[in-house]
């Protein structure tokens, strides 16, 4: 008995067997997440994948990487989705998408289909991640998606082995480094020795270095950046840690059979096209120049007039009634009053600078006075029209914070904040569910009968 497993793009995948082929979190883009271009380069032949017929798509969780509307509006509407998320608000959206069978997850409770067992596994965010295991076959395949395994998940794991094959979330992302650069330590490329220590537990026959697969902008800064892991490098590492393991690289549309006794190529994916040189790796410098904020925005075409008085009028009221909405915990930098300055570049390198004072919950717009500011967040604005309008993700708007001088008295602060804490970031993502599927859903023509960016428990 054998089980093909084939890449999609990131961690995308199609599993067959017995003439079944089911879908994990399947995106069909490139670029996808607005500016995630696919790494080694496809292209997707969208007419075959409209006529492909699967029995069913699991999602592991609700991130636009990961359940793409603009992807799923190419399945056919007959499909199951199997979704596991918190949130009703996205199974709303799937059944207004015109998904008539949506069912939500539960880990640690199985679903079949045809040959295939699949068990959604507690990962270490719960509320956000699941994991999966796959039987069919008579193989066994753990698919970890984005996911941490906590000590209790990893025990459980390991009973349930013998593992034929472990698809591993193999980047340590720098999503937070690059947003302060010039206060980012170098960090280490090296595999966290978690995952070792993890994977001997797990000895799997085979290692599939997942997720990812993608790089930024062609000219992008973050793409040396933002991936300190190369695929050689996994490689020799994971090698040497599980001698009897084999890592295997898939790329996009590549296709292997798995055995009792082998892995052999399969037929590829016939709509994942292959575009240029397929065996690129990955670049990282610590060392890299990092452009301007200014340079970063003058590389967007510019906002139309009304969309950038939207924006404007956004950091004059809307960004001030939104976080005086939130009810922020005590203990973080802004307990104390801080001058706040917002700086959105312009295509042309113009900026315009917004001053707040905050403290706490509370906010209010202030002139400039010529004082260092104790905290800065600069962004292209055409980044934050994208943020409002499209639900686009933090790692695609370029914003950079403290990335100069403040006042000496909040520097000397500065080491306890978190750069999350930002209150922009606040306003865009603190209690907001599902902006980009919205934003999906309104560009396919789908009128919404409720507010799916609402965040509401259930599923």
């Amino acid at each position: 008995m054998t089980l093909t497993v084939s890449r999609i793009l990131h961690a995308g995948y199609v599993f067959g067997c017995e003439g079944t082929q089911i879908v994990f979190d399947p995106i069909f883009e490139n670029p996808f997440s607005r500016n995630c271009h696919a790494f080694p380069d496809v292209r997707f032949d969208t007419v075959q994948i409209r006529a492909a017929r699967v029995a069913a798509v699991f999602i592991s969780h609700f991130h636009d990487d990961h359940c793409s509307m603009e992807s799923l509006d190419l399945i056919d509407r007959a499909t199951p989705i199997y979704l596991y998320c918190q949130f009703e608000a996205l199974f709303a959206m799937l059944r207004a998408l015109g998904f008539a069978d949506v069912r939500a997850l539960q880990t640690d409770v199985p679903v079949t289909v045809g040959p295939f067992t699949v068990i959604p596994r507690e990962a270490l965010d719960a509320d956000v991640d699941s994991m999966f295991q796959i039987r069919a076959g008579g193989m066994n395949v753990l698919n970890v998606v984005d996911a941490w395994i906590a000590p209790v998940a990893l025990a459980q794991l390991a009973q349930e082995g013998p593992w034929d094959m472990v698809l591993w979330p193999f980047q340590t992302m720098r999503e937070v480094e690059v947003l302060s650069p010039a206060r980012a330590e170098a960090g280490a490329a090296a595999l966290p020795a978690e995952w070792l220590d993890q994977l001997r537990r797990l000895a799997p026959r085979f290692v599939v270095p997942s997720s990812c697969q993608f790089v930024q902008e062609p000219w992008s800064w973050y793409n040396q950046a933002f991936f300190p892991i190369t695929y050689r490098q996994f490689h020799d590492e994971i090698g040497a840690a599980l001698p009897g393991a084999r890592v295997v690289r898939l790329n996009p549309g590549v296709a292997v059979q798995l055995g009792p006794d082998a892995l052999s190529a399969a037929a590829p994916l016939p709509w994942v096209i292959p575009v240029g040189d397929q065996e690129v790796d990955y670049d990282f410098r610590p060392d890299v120049a990092v452009p301007s904020a200014g340079a970063i925005a003058a590389r967007f075409a510019p906002l139309a007039p009304a969309q950038r008085a939207h924006v404007l009028a956004y950091c004059r009221h809307g960004l001030l009634e939104k976080y005086r909405a939130m009810e922020l915990e005590e203990g973080g930098y802004f307990d104390q009053p801080r001058l706040w300055r917002l700086a959105l570049h312009d295509h042309d390198q113009s900026c315009t600078v917004f001053w707040y004072r905050v403290e706490g919950d509370r906010i209010d717009a202030v002139p400039d006075s010529g004082a260092l500011p104790g905290w800065r967040t600069d962004l292209p604005l055409q980044k934050l029209y994208g943020a409002l309008e499209g639900g686009e993700s933090l790692t695609s708007l370029y914003m950079r914070i403290n990335d100069a001088a403040l006042a000496p008295a909040d520097e000397a602060d500065l080491d306890g904040a978190e750069l999350v804490d930002d209150p922009l970031i606040r306003c865009l993502y603190n209690d907001a569910f599902g902006a980009y599927q919205a934003a999906q859903l309104r560009r396919l023509g789908v009128d919404l009968a409720q507010d799916c960016t609402d965040r509401t428990s259930g599923g």
